[in-house]
């Protein structure tokens, strides 16, 4: 029998909330009322027993444990020394999405959620055989979250107007020519479709 999990991805303040650094991300969550959307699939989650994990992301002062010059992008966005730096408001997962039950689980290094982290021994310890996977970005952290899961022998769904990438017509690519298929695809008001 399956047990679910849902993984809300990266959706942090400084990343698609109110001192967000990238705000072509924020226009498109906005768009596709991202945030609305995942807040109405963690009151199903949470009404119903489903255990809530936020996979953030943040950064030391020192860089430590995190390997800065091994992409483009991380290369870039390090530049700027207060970027997502752990302790700060910047990594505080949005508080309309946040409930004191939910568990998060931080990474330094990468944009998987599943690598260098204890998600995957977290979910095996709850039981957990299906992940439905929600936030930002189509771009990285969604297609490596569904890569890496699938490959540790989980069933991912993804909730296609809960997640969001740029620019806007790469986003839908990906969930049309990758995501399709890794994963089963829902929008938000699908998910919780009879369950008891």
């Amino acid at each position: 029998m399956d047990r679910t999990a849902v993984l809300v991805m990266e959706m942090q303040r400084g990343v698609v909330g109110d001192i967000a650094k990238f705000p072509d991300l924020v226009v498109a969550c906005d768009k596709r009322d991202v945030i609305r959307n995942a807040a109405h699939v963690l009151r199903g989650a949470r009404a119903q027993g489903v255990p809530v994990i936020h996979c953030t992301a943040a950064f030391r002062a020192d860089r430590a444990g995190s390997h800065t010059r091994n992409t483009p992008f991380l290369s870039h966005l390090l530049r700027d020394p207060a970027h997502m730096l752990d302790g700060t408001p910047a990594v505080e997962v949005l508080p309309e999405l946040w409930d004191q039950q939910d568990l998060e689980i931080r990474r330094f290094h990468g944009f998987s959620p599943f690598t260098g982290t204890s998600l995957d021994m977290t979910l095996r310890s709850l039981g957990v055989t299906s992940v439905v996977a929600m936030g930002v970005s189509l771009n990285l952290g969604i297609q490596g979250l569904a890569i890496e899961a699938v490959a540790l022998g989980y069933r991912v769904t993804v909730v296609t107007d809960a997640v969001a990438g740029i620019p806007e017509d790469y986003a839908q690519a990906v969930l049309d020519h990758t995501i399709s298929l890794l994963a089963t695809r829902v929008t938000a008001a699908q998910v919780w479709e009879g369950a008891a």
